[in-house]
This record gives structure tokens, C-alpha cells and sequence, in this order.
């Protein structure tokens, strides 16, 4: 087991820590009853799946919004069963929930970077594919935890890193964000904690890590944000968020931070802590999608 560390872990030695931390536990290949699987992708001989939770009296000709999911596991392993009772809730509530694969470095040797181009790639065949996946294409939401937190904000933020078989007359930038615990400051900032091996790190990303650091992509008009993160996080630090909601805000963006006293990295997820966290973040999360007009208040 990972011994803990100092709070104050510099931002790019912190992430040598999330392999171990963020897991979670979650089996893969994963198997999620009632869920529809759909390839979105073929890269470097990897068939890569999204798996499609459909609400109750869901039609194709339907018009919902919806949400894809990214598992998190520091771009070198994890599940995308980290998300499926978010997803089983979200569809319950009118949603088309999608809990999306993507190749990590542990089964497919890749860098952070073919990671993002995943992700883009997901949401934007989620965008393409629209009228036959019943989803409203100005109402795509994508989520995520840790690593997957990451790869949520970098599609929204961060220009190019597009697959190259991709069609990039489709949009692969969401409307919304829903983040748990993301990796959304890769790179030094000035008063934040600086790691001591960038030049690991950028071997890590596979670019240059301001390229890759969705904090340092932020500009007027990015889409409406809700961060939940542990104040006791010692792998992704707490002042990372509260530096990247801050900059959010200077460029008039909409970012809602639910710091959450004494917790840890991957508090949220799904079977910890009997659940209390998963409740309280899922109870939040349906809030902010009422806010946009994404679900409808619950009775």
C-alpha cells in the first residue's frame, strides 16, 4: 500500500503517484449489465468501446442530452466501470450516460497525449452520431476522474491534439464539465507546489507539458464546470483546483469547487466509505445538470 504524503507534494511529483492510487478496484474488461456497447474507434489495432446507458422510454429520434464518462488511473490502467452507477443514475434521470474506453499505457504503451485524442475522439463520435444515439449535440456534457478528469477538461480546453483519421468539421469539445479529483494543472504555476522531474513528466505526456495542461488552455467562453475535490488530497493537490476554478473565473467561466473536508484522492467513487461521498457528489452533480437545463428538477 502507498504510503501517504506530505499535502504540500509538488504538482508533477504527485503524479507519479496516481498508477497506485487511482484505480479504485474497478475489473476490466468491464462488464455493465443493460449497457450498449458501441466502437467508437479503431487505433493501432485497439477496438475501443463506449458503453451506452439509454433512459427509460429512450427513442433514437429522441433529442436528450448526454454525458461521457472517463475512468481515471493516472494514463495506466483503470475501468470504465468507475462510472457506471453515475451513468445508471444519470440515465434514470433522462440521460444518455456514457462510460467510454480508451487506450493507457499499461495494456496499450501509449503516452498521455494518445489518451486525449481518444477522448476527443469519443465525444466527438458521440457528436457525429447523434441522431441515431437519440442525444441533443449542443448538450454534451463530459465527466471524469483523476487522469479521466483530465481528459474531460483537455477536450474542452486545449485546441488540436485530434486524432488524425478524425473529422475535425465535428466538434470534439463539450458543453459542460463534470470533474472529480481531474489533473488539471500539469504544468509549473507560480505559487502553486513545483515538482522536481518535468522532464519525466513530459515523457510521461508525450509533449510538452503546458501543451497538455488544461489550466494553462483556459479562455473566456469555456464550457460550465463543476469540480468536486478532497481538501486532504495528497495525489492531485487541493490548490491545483482552487488555482484552475480561480482562473476560470478571471475569464468569466462558470467553475463550481465542492472542496470536501478530510478526504482523500478518489473519495467519490462508487463502494467507499459506505457510500456517503458518492451519494453527496451524485446529489450535486444532478443539481448542476438541473441548472443547465439538462435534467429536469427531481419531484
Amino acid at each position: 500500500m502507498a504510503q501517504k504524503t506530505p499535502l504540500r507534494l509538488g504538482i508533477l511529483s504527485a503524479f507519479a503517484l496516481l498508477p497506485a492510487l487511482a484505480q479504485g478496484g474497478f475489473p476490466y474488461p468491464p462488464q455493465m449489465q443493460g449497457a450498449v456497447e458501441m466502437e467508437y474507434k479503431a487505433a493501432g489495432g485497439v477496438h475501443l468501446n463506449l458503453y451506452v446507458f439509454n433512459p427509460p422510454g429512450f427513442h433514437a429520434n429522441d433529442k436528450r442530452p448526454a454525458i461521457v464518462f472517463f475512468f481515471g488511473g493516472g494514463w495506466t490502467s483503470g475501468s470504465p466501470k468507475q462510472f457506471e452507477q453515475q451513468c445508471r443514475h444519470l440515465a434514470s434521470r433522462g440521460m444518455v450516460a456514457i462510460s467510454a474506453d480508451y487506450r493507457v499505457s499499461s495494456r496499450h504503451r501509449v503516452k498521455a497525449v494518445d489518451c486525449v485524442r481518444d477522448a476527443k475522439s469519443a465525444i466527438r463520435w458521440v457528436r457525429q452520431n447523434a441522431s441515431r444515439l437519440g442525444v441533443d449535440p449542443h448538450r454534451i456534457a463530459a465527466g471524469g476522474g483523476s487522469a479521466g478528469g483530465h481528459l474531460a477538461a483537455a477536450a474542452a480546453l486545449i485546441p488540436g491534439l485530434d486524432e488524425t483519421t478524425g473529422d475535425t468539421q465535428i466538434s470534439s469539445r463539450p458543453d459542460a464539465l463534470v470533474l472529480f479529483n481531474p489533473a488539471a494543472v500539469l504544468a509549473p504555476v507560480p505559487g502553486l507546489p513545483n515538482g522536481r522531474s518535468p522532464a519525466d513528466m513530459e515523457k510521461r505526456m508525450g509533449l510538452p507539458l503546458e501543451q497538455i495542461s488544461p489550466y494553462h488552455h483556459i479562455a473566456k467562453g469555456a464550457p460550465p464546470t463543476v469540480i468536486f475535490h478532497g481538501q486532504a488530497d495528497t495525489t492531485v493537490p487541493y490548490s491545483t483546483v482552487e488555482a484552475f476554478a480561480k482562473r476560470m473565473a478571471e475569464f468569466g467561466n462558470r467553475c463550481d469547487l465542492h472542496g470536501f473536508e478530510g478526504e482523500n484522492h478518489g473519495f467519490f467513487n462508487y463502494g467507499r466509505g459506505g457510500n456517503k461521498a458518492f451519494q453527496d457528489t451524485l446529489a450535486k452533480t444532478d443539481a448542476f445538470l438541473v441548472s443547465l437545463g439538462y435534467l429536469k428538477p427531481a419531484r
